[in-house]
């Protein structure tokens, strides 16, 4: 039986490449190896950068209407066969079906918002700015732009850039994770049946020698990119220093405050489904719930009680919750729950001894929950990535405020409370991208941007909504004087700076 291998792919094609590294791709509900990924060397990066660029021109000067035909194509493939990306999702990744189907829909969003690419490149006129003269400003693609995107979402993150980046007029090189590169081939086929010319969509497998050569690459004009902060900040760095334009996304320590007027029911529900959900590995996970006042213990409680009846097990079989996706990644989170025990946290619900009957190989770590986390613990201090839940008890509202604001991250932060005037206060004060009132994972619509503040973002922008619209575009402004020989005879050479007369 021949092993499958996924490829790269250049002008709407697989493409091998010369390099003969290989990585295991492996179901992570039965720790068996499902397949192979090609690792993409430097020279097969600059194979398929090649692609993107010879396809610069061609795609940059098709028209908007044409442009946007292929996107309501593409978005109309995607939604009847969303089920098929989805089962590839889970079937690599880990996570359950449903939530697989839910990531395919939230990238759908941002596709349909591409959609609507002719409205969002209008530019600006100003008639008359000087005497007979006329201004306009323009938007204009960029050229070869880079996506590198998580193993967590293989679906939708790509898909916050790379419909804005193709609708405004760009050719696109994809590097997705090496543990579920099976998504991007998908959405590659996908792209080629809804009419898109070779070479604009590209996909490169591959790690760090694959990012690094997107990174250096002279013809590649900017870089999107979302995973931890330390690679983050590599990105960043790496790619600004070789003059491209960077959007980079990093990790995060999302804080649930509750005050005591809250519905401690919805809170209960909000923290299961926030610190849980896909297993905890998604950078809007809420890892940490501050309990104003003396709630912990009945929070704390309603969590309990409705962790004693989540199912986890393998994503295809109708669970609440799946595995971690790899067996390197269970065991660096579950090292955390440990340092957290040592650190003399109080581990109310563990998750390490999980065991699923019919699947013992799998990389299981269950819902875990800690009480009387302190700031000082890793636990706290740490993105775990995980279904790690820790709470942290505080007198206050400005404690809770303060503690939230200290920490290094700041990609989202939610409220619960019946309390408006404390809802609209805490959208003011508190130093965080995204904000939830009641609402457990703020994660905004397409037509919004997505992106964090302080060590959650490095770059210049947030991700789609009209920030990618401007990310992925350059302005340009042209004035221009049509004059009339008739009414506007030659005045001779004049050296002065022009006026606005």
């Amino acid at each position: 039986m021949t092993e499958h291998i996924t490829e790269h792919w250049l002008d709407n094609a697989p493409f091998s490449g010369g390099s003969p590294r290989t990585a295991d791709v492996t179901d992570p509900a039965t720790g068996a190896v499902s397949g192979k990924v090609r690792l993409a060397s430097d020279a097969d990066a600059r194979a398929v950068i090649a692609s993107a660029k010879r396809a610069v021109p061609g795609w940059a000067s098709t028209s908007l209407a044409k442009r946007a035909k292929v996107l309501f194509r593409f978005r109309d493939l995607l939604d009847e066969r969303k089920e098929e990306l989805a089962a590839i999702i889970t079937a690599e990744h880990g996570k359950v079906l449903d939530d697989a189907v839910g990531e395919v829909s939230r990238g759908l969003e941002v596709v349909e918002f591409a959609c609507g690419i002719p409205h969002l490149v209008k530019g600006e006129f100003s008639e008359q700015v000087s005497t007979g003269v006329d201004t306009h400003s323009k938007r204009q693609p960029l050229g070869v732009v880079a996506v590198i995107s998580p193993f967590n979402f293989p679906a939708m993150v790509p898909m916050w850039f790379f419909p804005i980046a193709i609708a405004t007029g760009n050719t696109v090189v994809l590097k997705p994770s090496e543990k579920d590169p099976g998504a991007s081939l998908w959405i590659a086929r996908l792209w080629q049946e809804a009419g898109l010319p070779d070479g604009v969509f590209n996909v490169l497998q591959g790690d760090k020698e694959a990012v690094d050569a997107l990174l250096d690459s002279p013809d590649v004009q900017s870089v999107s990119f979302v995973g931890s902060t330390p690679i983050a900040r590599y990105v960043n760095e790496r790619a600004s220093a070789a003059g491209k334009r960077v959007q980079s996304l990093g990790g995060a320590k999302n804080h649930m405050v509750v005050l005591p007027d809250a519905d401690l029911g919805l809170v209960a529900d909000a923290a299961v489904n926030a610190a849980f959900g896909s297993a905890g590995e998604r950078c809007m996970a809420v890892s940490v719930l501050v309990a104003v006042g003396p709630i912990a213990d009945d929070v704390i409680a309603g969590i309990v009680e409705r962790v004693g009846t989540l199912r986890v097990g393998d994503g295809t079989l109708g669970c609440d919750m799946g595995p971690l996706v790899t067996r390197e990644h269970r065991d660096k989170v579950s090292a955390y729950v440990d340092a957290g025990v040592a650190a003399g946290a109080k581990l109310v619900i563990d998750g390490r001894d999980l065991r699923v009957a019919d699947r013992p190989d799998g990389f299981w770590l269950g819902p875990t929950l800690f009480d009387q986390v302190t700031t000082d613990m890793t636990v706290y201090t740490d993105e775990i990535f995980g279904p790690v839940l820790g709470v942290l008890r505080v007198g206050t509202y400005e404690e809770a405020i303060s503690l939230v604001n200290a920490n290094q991250y700041g990609n989202g932060a939610v409220l619960f409370t019946r309390d408006g005037g404390a809802a609209r206060r805490f959208e003011f004060e508190v130093h965080a991208g995204m904000i939830g009132i009641n609402v457990p994972v703020p994660v905004p619509t397409a037509y919004y941007s997505f992106g964090g503040w302080k060590s959650s973002l490095f770059g210049d922008t947030h991700a789609h909504g009209m920030e990618g619209v401007r990310f992925f575009t350059r302005a340009k402004v042209v004035t221009s004087r049509w004059p009339d020989p008739a009414t506007n005879p030659s005045t001779g050479l004049a050296l002065a700076f022009p006026t606005n007369d």
